[in-house]
């Protein structure tokens, strides 16, 4: 065998070594995405002889709200979206209008790259939560609305039951534990904006007032918008070694097919 099928034969075996090489680390790395938070339980797995950990992280419950357009609306109107949640009211003298500000800019920053034509981000859902629905009104949210030129399209101002909002702040978000100060769980009032996944786990707690921390959001937004989903596995999920196999042999078997036709003809 001369030096350039033997050259021929390397070449096969090292690129698909190689190719298999990068690809097992790209599948393997990974952007290094916002912690979660709130675990509910780890639970212990066995795999090949070794055991995982799988934490299982707390997950926001669903909820029927009324949204400033006077529409009845849920989680399952936003499904596969990131959110971004506050909680505020229309009477407020001191920061809420700062938030509100600032989450209007956040939902002009965050624009659909994907689609000509349509640049408004529709993998993403603004959500700000009145804690004083007594006298939050459809039309009061309403007013607030026009007033910081709110698009409802991936925005809703939410009003309903008191308790149920109160207990997803306190219970479910966990604001009063984040907060650290002393606020009255009778009446929130916290400038956190919260960070929410497509599997409604929170990744996130934003001062709404810090221009640091909104700065960190709107990254965080764009990383999340990019993660994997854990429960979809890709194409080469458990096949890399066997591609990089198959690679091989077709390879040598290439060599080894024009070694043999090589001779034929130098017998004819």
């Amino acid at each position: 065998m001369n030096k350039k099928a033997i050259y021929g034969i390397l070449l096969t075996v090292l690129l698909p070594l190689i190719g298999y090489i990068y690809l097992k680390n790209a599948t393997e790395s990974a952007a290094p995405m916002p912690r979660h938070f709130i675990p509910d339980s780890v639970v212990t797995r066995t795999k090949n002889g070794k055991e995982y950990n799988d934490t299982i992280w707390h997950k926001i419950p669903d909820f029927s709200f009324t949204n400033q357009l006077g529409q009845k609306v849920s989680w399952s109107d936003m499904e596969g979206k990131i959110v971004v949640a506050d909680f505020f009211f229309t009477h407020c003298p001191t920061i809420c209008p700062g938030m509100t500000n600032n989450m209007k800019s956040l939902q002009n920053g965050i624009k659909n790259t994907e689609m000509v034509g349509n640049t408004k981000a529709d993998f993403i859902q603004f959500l700000s939560f009145s804690i004083d629905p007594e006298r939050d009104s459809v039309e009061r949210l309403k007013k607030w609305a026009d007033r910081f030129q709110i698009d409802p399209q991936n925005w809703w101002l939410l009003t309903g039951d008191r308790k149920q909002i109160y207990d997803m702040s306190i219970n479910d978000m966990k604001l009063l534990a984040q907060d650290g100060g002393p606020v009255d769980s009778n009446f929130l009032h916290t400038d956190f904006f919260v960070l929410i996944d497509k599997n409604r786990n929170i990744r996130g707690y934003y001062h709404g007032l810090d221009t640091n921390a909104l700065s960190q959001l709107s990254e965080d937004i764009v990383l999340l918008s990019m993660e994997r989903d854990r429960k979809a596995k890709s194409f080469f999920s458990g096949k890399l070694e066997l591609i990089a196999i198959i690679f091989m042999i077709a390879g040598i078997g290439l060599v080894v097919l024009m070694q043999l036709l090589k001779k034929e003809n130098k017998r004819l």
